[in-house]
């Protein structure tokens, strides 16, 4: 069972952080929000709300800003967090969730300076799907590991059924797919590695 956002990350503080940190890209970028709406692909209203804080955002949502802002989302995620220690105590791992779709991410290995790689946990509930358009950054290397249950991958067009004890690894180049076929969930190991 993963502890609660509020136990490893002080949830709400998380997500002020994090819209706060969206602003600050894009303002550093001189967009506005038209132009990160144009950009993204995420309208202009939604985009307020999040850098107000208004709204805390979907794993679909985050990614298509990742992708905008070259990020993956654990270095965004990261970039409000403070710098990380070498050993990472996993109650101080950094959990988020996606309610919405049934997504669980903990931030196992959080991206680090001068590191390429990291490593996250991913849960996910029978008959949650979620669907990225695009990498955060292209050609990002990715190691997918099922620890228990099975998970369908889609990437760069093809399609994976990932069981226990399973690996799949690839270069991400266009969109992904998660899919938990169920009857049980899905938890998984994702080593992501920058290109």
């Amino acid at each position: 069972m993963l502890p609660d956002v509020s136990e490893t990350v002080a949830g709400e503080g998380l997500d002020v952080r994090l819209a706060e940190r969206l602003a600050q890209l894009r303002v550093q970028r001189g967009w506005p929000l038209d132009e990160l709406a144009r950009r993204s692909g995420v309208s202009r209203s939604t985009l307020s709300r999040l850098e107000r804080g208004e709204i805390s955002p979907t794993a679909s949502l985050l990614n298509k800003l990742c992708a905008v802002y070259e990020r993956t989302m654990s270095r965004l995620l990261a970039e409000v967090e403070s710098e990380p220690p070498q050993l990472v105590r996993a109650g101080a791992q950094p959990v988020w969730r996606d309610e919405e779709s049934g997504f669980v991410r903990r931030s196992v290995s959080p991206p680090h300076p001068g590191l390429r790689g990291e490593v996250v946990e991913g849960t996910l509930r029978p008959g949650a799907d979620i669907s990225y358009d695009a990498p955060p950054v292209p050609g990002l290397e990715q190691h997918i590991w099922a620890l228990e249950g099975a998970v369908e991958i889609t990437a760069n067009g093809h399609t994976h059924v990932v069981e226990a004890g399973d690996c799949l690894r690839f270069r991400l180049w266009g969109s992904s797919r998660f899919r938990c076929p169920g009857p049980d969930p899905v938890r998984y190991a994702l080593l992501i590695v920058l290109p």
